[in-house]
């Protein structure tokens, strides 16, 4: 039965207009994304075959394009919007930090990393350019590697930093298996990096370290050197 022959207030859209986004399902906020169903199915059943095929919406986040269009009438249009979506949330994260202190504003940068790297499949080593006032200039990716290691290379590091003409950096990366205690190699490895920023008199701040649930700040932890 199409939507539109539904009664107002149970329509997806409608209902979100009417009453705010919080009171729909995840399979109703997808159905809102989605837009329309097709020939024989609703928007809201596309959206429960989603979230059959990938388990859950965080699921829906993580999916690649081809999980994501391995559902029956989604396709690569649809999969594109979606990643749009992610993306302008991501970025709306990052608009704080800015215009503020980055590194006395530990919460929110948590928040974005969590966003940004909490369901990368790879690890993913990223440097947070700051100014003399530590805010952010941008946020760069610097390695990727499999889904147990990433090759860092501190002079490729230095090079972007001079590039970007930081005057202060932190360091991030994320455990794809979810925990985010950081190990002896993070340690040495951030250890290295400080003796390398020292030589272009540039500081590391802090070491992020992005698992599942959590985000574990060196600073915090008093790792840094």
């Amino acid at each position: 039965m199409s939507i539109k022959v539904w009664p107002i207030k149970e329509r997806p859209r409608e209902k979100l207009l009417y009453y705010g986004a919080e009171y729909l399902s995840d399979a109703e906020l997808i159905a809102v994304m989605l837009g329309a169903g097709v020939a024989g199915k609703t928007a809201l059943g596309l959206a429960r075959d989603l979230l059959e095929k990938v388990g859950s919406l965080r699921g829906v986040v993580a999916a690649n394009e081809s999980e994501f269009t391995d559902v029956n009438g989604l396709g690569a249009c649809k999969f594109a919007q979606f990643q749009a979506a992610f993306e302008i949330f991501r970025r709306n994260l990052e608009i704080p930090l800015a215009r503020q202190d980055v590194f006395n504003n530990v919460d929110d940068t948590k928040r974005y990393l969590q966003a940004k790297l909490r369901d990368c499949q790879q690890e993913k080593f990223l440097l947070l350019m700051l100014d003399s006032q530590h805010q952010l200039i941008a946020c760069r990716t610097m390695f990727t590697g499999t889904i147990n290691s990433a090759a860092v290379y501190p002079r490729e590091l230095l090079k972007q930093v001079m590039k970007d003409n930081a005057a202060a950096v932190i360091l991030v990366h994320n455990h794809p298996s979810g925990v985010a205690e950081p190990s002896q190699a993070d340690i040495r490895l951030t250890g290295e990096i400080q003796s390398a920023m020292a030589m272009i008199d540039v500081s590391v701040l802090d070491h992020f370290v992005v698992g599942d649930t959590e985000t574990v700040s060196f600073a915090q932890r008093g790792l840094l050197t």
